[in-house]
């Protein structure tokens, strides 16, 4: 791309650059320690800041959880496609936030993706140790975030 171009390339996974934009301009703005955003939609994507420092392509929208593809049972795609109340729904939710809980110990969860929207009636379903918030930004995070690294690359 920088060959057809002519300007230098910069790449992005999109869970990565929704979740520096919600670190740095939305629900995690100011939040010192790990920050788990996690978007829903056809599948998870997952990302994680530390002290506002990105780690890039962590990627747990794969785990294997009761033998079973994590993303393939808890996506917003399953639950639709199985046609899941939000209740059956919030419990693989549930499985899933539990297990990278386990693994991780964020200090702060954030759901994105295009589910986002209705966090009011599957987020209080959920019983986690860790503080869970909906994305302020949306789905609009993905083109913040890259726009803002693109913007930090360029310095």
């Amino acid at each position: 791309m920088a060959e057809a171009t002519g300007r230098r390339v910069h790449a992005v996974n999109d869970a990565d650059a929704a979740g520096y934009a919600e670190a740095h301009y939305g629900a995690a703005r100011g939040h010192e320690g790990s920050v788990l955003v996690v978007t829903l939609g056809t599948g998870i994507g997952t990302c994680l800041v530390v002290d506002g420092t990105l780690v890039p392509n962590l990627e747990l929208g794969h785990l294997e959880i009761g033998g079973k593809d994590a993303e393939a049972r808890a996506a917003d795609s399953a639950r639709v496609r199985e046609n899941l109340s939000l209740e059956q729904w919030a419990k693989r939710l549930q499985k899933y936030f539990r297990t990278v809980e386990d693994l991780l110990w964020p200090d702060l969860i954030v759901v994105g993706g295009g589910v986002s929207k209705k966090h009011a009636k599957f987020l209080l379903l959920l019983d986690l140790r860790t503080p869970i918030v909906p994305a302020v930004l949306r789905n609009d995070a993905g083109i913040v975030g890259a726009a803002a690294l693109a913007r930090r690359a360029q310095a």
